[in-house]
Order: C-alpha cells, then structure tokens, then sequence
C-alpha cells in the first residue's frame, strides 16, 4: 500500500496507487468518498434506474440503499459537505454540487417515504431535479478522480470489494 506523503498531496494534481481505476489515497477518507460516489453516480443515471431498479435487478439496492450510502457515515443529512473538503471533497465546488443533490434527494425522500417503492421516486415532480443535481456532482467527482462518469454504475460488491469492505472467505 502507498503511504501519501506531502509529495503525492492531491492539491498538486498528482494521483496515488488506485484500485478499479479509484484512487486509494487520493483523499484521506476515500472509503466515505467511494461510498458517497457511488450513490450519486446511482441516484444521477435514469437508465440505470430503469434497468436495475425498477427492474429489481440483484447486486444494486434501492433508492433507499444509495441515499444510505450517501449519508450514512458522512452525516450530510445533518450538515454541509463542505465540512468535508479536504478530506472526502477535493474542494468547495465539489461539496457545494453534494450538498444540492443531497437536499434534493432527502426532500423526496421525506415526502415520499424511505419504504416507498422505487416508482414513488420515479414519479415524483422532483426526481428529475434530485437526478440532475446527483448528475452534476458525480461528474465533477468521477472527473477528479480521472474516470469516465458515463461508465455504468458498480455492483455493490464491487463497491464492497473495492472500498475492503467484503466478507473474507471462509
């Protein structure tokens, strides 16, 4: 594992060792980062939605699973992103297009409830703005980190796999 130093300091625009094309000590909290990632690339891809989602297709969760996944350790539904700047957010741009996704969603997330089938989501007047604004944060995310923000989402496995997350084998 490549330990950063203030020679590999993300503020100079160069990368550390990376894993599935993610970098690994990028950013200090880059656990939280892929997490926080990988919500907003699912709650910001329509086709995806459909065909996972709505679908029911295993290996992706649900709407509720993403906004945990977003929110879960980073505790955004209780204050700015850019808290985080530094650690999880590159800068203040980032935090600034988090925070706007995660208010969205949250919003119909309380309206409509965390339980709700996928299709409330769907069909709510505000999801194509909560997509949008999911959009513009993971692009600018996925473009920091060097990848291409129009690849289809990850497994959650993978996500696992990637983030040391997985189950050890038996």
């Amino acid at each position: 594992m490549a330990v950063q130093g203030s020679e590999k300091s993300s503020r100079r625009g160069r990368r550390s060792t990376t894993m599935g094309g993610m970098p690994l000590n990028d950013m200090p909290w880059w656990r939280w980062r892929s997490n926080v990632r990988s919500a907003l690339h699912m709650l910001s891809d329509p086709a995806f939605q459909q065909e996972a989602w709505l679908a029911g297709l295993p290996g992706y969760g649900d709407v509720t699973d993403a906004v945990y996944r977003l929110v879960e350790d980073t505790w955004l539904d209780n204050w700015s992103a850019e808290k985080y700047v530094g650690t999880i957010f590159r800068d203040s741009q980032e935090a600034q297009l988090v925070d706007v996704a995660v208010l969205r969603v949250l919003r119909i997330m309380h309206q409509v409830g965390a339980d709700a089938p996928v299709t409330a989501y769907m069909e709510h007047q505000g999801w194509p703005d909560a997509v949008r604004a999911a959009r513009e944060a993971h692009v600018q995310l996925a473009t920091a980190d060097g990848e291409d923000p129009d690849v289809a989402p990850r497994s959650l496995e993978v996500l696992a796999i990637m983030t040391g997350q997985a189950d050890a084998p038996a």
